[in-house]
C-alpha cells in the first residue's frame, strides 16, 4: 500500500519563528516521520493580505497539485484565497488549518476587519475538514458558518523543558515576554503597564521578531523612549533556541498580554518552564494557562495589567503560589507525538473520498 501522501500549503517562510509556522513545521516532520510523503508549496510573502503578484504566484502553484491530492492549507493564507478555494474545490481535497480566523487580528480598520471575515468565511464553505488549534478557535467558527462536525481540533504540542533558575538575587525580577512585535500581543499595553511600576527593581526582556511589522515595532520603541524604560526594557529581536532557553531559564515571570490568542504556544512552554504567567483572557489562553498557574486580565487594560505586576513583584508569596501551579500544568501539556497523532487521524478521514463536498 502507498505511503499516504498529502500537499502542505504555506505562505511565506516555513522558518519563521512564531508558534504558527513553529506547529507547521512540528507536523509535517512527524506525518514525515509517521510515514507519510510531504510536499510543502510555498505561495510567496505578504499573506493575509497579498498583492496581485503573489496572487498570481499562489494560483500558479496550486494549479501545479496534482487532481485528487490531499492539500492542508494554512489558514494564513487559505482564509486570504476564497476565489482559488472556489477554483479548485472539485478537484482537490482541501484542509484548512487554521490558526485564528484572521479578523481577530488586532489593528484591523473596520473595512478590514469585514474584508478579512467575508473571505475567510467564502474560503472555509469549500474546504472538507477544518483543522483548529484550540476549542476555542472551534466555537468562534460558527460565526463562519462552519459546521461543527468538519471541525477538528489539534492542540499543539509542547516539548519538555527544563525548570527556570530565575534570576541572580539583588538584581531585581525577570519578566521576559516571547513574541513577533505585533498589535495582536500588546506590548504596548505591557509598556503602558510597566510605566507605572518604575519605583520597583525589574527589567523586561523582549523576545521576537521586530522586522515583521516594522511600524508597530518603531511606535514600542517610541512608547519606551516616552515613559522613560529604556534601560529596564529590551527588545532583543529573534533569537535562536539556544539563547531563548537562556532567556526562559533567567526569567522570574512571563507576561504577555495578547489581544488574542488562538492557543498560545509561548504561554505553554512558560509553563513547561515552570514560570507564573501574566495574560490575558482573551481566545483560547484561559484553555491554555490554568487559574493555578497565572493570572488573567481583560485584554488591552493596562491599570489591571499593572496591578497584577505589582502584586506578582510585591508579593514572593503570590508568585511561589503561581509557580507551583506551573509546575502541575507542564505534566499536563500535550507533547507533539499526541498533535502529529491527532492530526493524522483528522487527515486520515479525508482520504476516504467523500460523498458530498459542503457548497459555499
Amino acid at each position: 500500500m502507498p505511503a499516504p501522501r498529502v500537499a502542505f500549503v504555506v505562505p511565506g517562510n516555513l522558518a519563521r519563528l512564531t508558534g504558527g509556522y513553529g506547529y507547521d513545521r512540528q507536523i509535517m516532520a512527524g506525518l514525515r516521520g509517521a510515514g507519510w510523503t510531504v510536499d510543502p508549496i510555498a505561495l510567496g510573502e505578504g499573506f493575509p493580505w497579498p498583492d496581485e503578484a503573489t496572487l498570481q504566484h499562489a494560483a500558479r502553484q496550486i494549479e501545479s497539485i496534482a487532481d485528487g491530492s490531499l492539500v492542508v492549507a494554512d489558514g494564513l493564507a487559505f482564509g486570504a484565497l476564497p476565489a482559488l478555494a472556489a477554483a479548485h474545490a472539485e478537484r482537490l481535497c482541501w484542509v484548512a488549518l487554521v490558526h485564528h480566523p484572521l479578523a481577530f487580528e488586532h489593528g484591523l480598520s473596520p473595512a478590514q476587519h469585514q474584508q478579512a471575515f467575508d473571505s475567510e468565511r467564502r474560503a472555509l464553505a469549500h474546504a472538507h475538514r477544518v483543522i483548529v488549534t484550540s476549542a476555542a478557535t472551534a466555537q468562534a467558527l460558527a460565526a463562519y458558518g462552519v459546521a461543527a462536525h468538519r471541525v477538528q481540533v489539534v492542540a499543539p504540542g509542547t516539548a519538555a523543558a527544563p525548570l527556570s533558575t530565575g534570576s541572580a538575587a539583588g538584581t531585581g525580577l525577570s519578566l521576559l515576554c516571547v513574541a513577533t512585535l505585533i498589535p495582536r500581543k500588546g506590548h504596548g499595553v505591557l509598556i503602558d503597564a510597566l510605566a507605572g511600576l518604575q519605583d520597583r527593581a525589574w527589567t523586561l526582556h523582549c523576545v521576537g521578531s521586530d522586522t515583521h511589522d516594522p511600524a508597530t515595532a518603531d511606535a514600542l520603541r517610541a512608547a519606551i523612549t516616552h515613559h522613560g524604560l529604556g534601560g529596564r526594557v529590551q527588545l532583543h529581536g529573534e533569537v535562536d533556541d539556544t539563547r531563548l532557553q537562556a532567556f526562559y531559564d533567567r526569567a522570574d515571570v512571563f507576561v504577555l498580554p495578547s489581544w488574542h490568542e488562538g492557543y498560545g504556544m509561548a504561554l505553554a512552554e512558560a509553563l513547561a518552564h515552570g514560570l507564573p504567567v501574566l495574560s490575558s483572557t482573551a481566545g483560547a489562553i484561559a484553555g491554555t494557562v490554568p487559574a493555578t498557574a497565572g493570572l488573567l486580565l481583560p485584554p488591552g487594560d493596562a491599570a489591571a495589567l499593572r496591578h497584577a505586576l505589582a502584586r506578582v513583584l510585591d508579593e514572593p508569596a503570590l508568585r511561589h503560589r503561581l509557580a507551583a501551579g506551573a509546575r502541575v500544568a507542564r505534566t499536563q501539556l500535550p507533547d507533539w507525538p499526541s498533535a502529529v497523532q491527532g492530526f493524522a487521524a483528522a487527515l486520515q478521514g479525508c482520504l476516504v473520498p467523500s460523498p458530498a463536498r459542503p457548497s459555499p
